[in-house]
């Protein structure tokens, strides 16, 4: 699933390409914290590091974002072992064209009038910071190392990889 590079941008992006969907959690006005699932628009990163996702203008995510734009998004591919948390500010881009060059068509069952939709709002998420854990071993391999772990009061070793990117 991944390849190693030394941009962390690409780094990053391999890991949540082939993701469908990203929970994006924000502060709810009680204080709690309330997470949203989004679909990622993005083919590729650019070299803002955003992330981009369409929300509806009239929903509780774009006031509560408007009200306080510090988001984490989490991602998680449990059949690669891959795991992904990712920091960064929340921001409204009223960009037609950027909005065309993104809409797909699953996206017409919530903006009916396709890009144009006046309810639609281009969120973009600038990434400050992102963690991920890869875990490249087999099943039978983690399995085994953590059952050793466990008989002697160890920490497992070597269970893949957690890198932090400072973006």
């Amino acid at each position: 699933m991944t390849s190693e590079t030394d941009d962390p941008r690409a780094a990053l992006f391999e890991r949540i390409k082939d993701i469908r969907f990203g929970m994006l959690t924000h502060r709810a006005a009680s204080g709690m914290l309330h997470s949203h699932p989004l679909t990622t628009l993005n083919k590729d990163i650019d070299q803002q590091a955003q992330l981009y996702f369409f929300i509806p203008r009239d929903g509780e995510l774009h006031e509560r974002l408007a009200a306080d734009s510090q988001v984490n998004l989490s991602y998680a591919d449990p059949g690669e072992d891959c795991y992904v948390s990712v920091s960064g500010t929340a921001a409204f881009i009223e960009d037609a064209a950027r909005k065309e060059e993104l809409w797909n068509p699953m996206a017409k069952a919530w903006f009916p009038d396709g890009p144009g939709d006046p309810n639609l709002v281009l969120l973009a998420v600038h990434i400050q910071h992102a963690e991920y854990w890869d875990v490249k071993e087999s099943k039978l391999t983690q399995l085994y190392k953590m059952a050793t772990a466990a008989m002697t009061g160890e920490r497992p070793k070597g269970l893949g990889e957690h890198r932090e990117l400072d973006l």
